[in-house]
């Protein structure tokens, strides 16, 4: 499919300068040059190219959000400089599976003062001289073929993502507290049955002593009673 027929559907009836991503991968080129890309795409963070017979970047419109671009397996083998005028903002830049053979031809990319991570043809005759070489050329990247200058693997995208598992974590956090939570009521609640108890046993002791009061005042009653039948008795006798 030609490029231009491809942005128009990937525009899908919006507007330009609502896109923020734009993949164009394989897409056919006109004469390896770009069309149908325009500055209109102001908003554009990432745009990818891979495999689309790319051999000049002269027509790339100015993108100045741009973060991420992708243009491996193209012909590119000069031309880059361009790059630092119209993708200052610049992160990651992909020119694996080109036509680069002199290190020169990156030698403008110095000025992308973002650019962190680059891809890029290894020479694998003398891999560590090379990547040596690079990193002088551009000391502002952090990463060169996935991989720091002490050979330590760059992170994935996604491990920001995962910095949080934090949700799962959370959720631990919460499962544990409801059930100390459970725990604290259960406690709560046995605390308030066995206060319960002692207070229904204290209520029986009181209930019971009220009757022992009740007797003792019943068998005063009758002693008394006893005392007055024997005085009377008494008193008839002497008569």
């Amino acid at each position: 499919m030609e490029m231009k027929k491809r942005i128009t559907e990937e525009l899908g009836g919006r507007k330009p300068t609502e896109v923020v991503e734009l993949l164009l991968d394989s897409c056919v080129t006109a004469d390896g040059e770009l069309d149908g890309l325009s500055e209109d795409f102001s908003a554009l963070e990432v745009l990818s190219l891979c495999n689309t017979g790319l051999k000049s970047l002269s027509k790339l419109p100015k993108l100045p959000k741009l973060k991420r671009l992708e243009l491996s397996d193209n012909a590119l083998s000069s031309g880059l400089d361009v790059l630092s005028d119209k993708c200052p903002a610049l992160i990651y830049l992909n020119l694996s599976g080109n036509n680069i053979k002199d290190l020169s031809a990156i030698k403008g990319l110095h000025k992308l003062a973002s650019l962190q991570s680059l891809d890029l043809e290894e020479d694998e005759e003398d891999e560590e001289s090379w990547r040596e070489k690079v990193f002088e050329l551009l000391p502002q990247i952090c990463f060169l073929n996935g991989f720091d200058q002490d050979h330590n693997q760059a992170p994935d995208d996604d491990d920001d993502d995962e910095a949080g598992p934090h949700d799962d974590d959370d959720d631990d956090d919460d499962e544990d507290d409801e059930d100390q939570g459970s725990e604290d009521e259960e406690e709560v609640g046995l605390s308030y049955l066995m206060k319960e108890g002692i207070q229904d046993e204290e209520d029986d002791g009181d209930y019971v002593e009220e009757d022992d009061e009740e007797e003792e005042g019943d068998e005063d009653a009758l002693r008394g009673e006893k005392r007055k039948r024997d005085a009377e008795e008494e008193d008839d006798d002497d008569e």
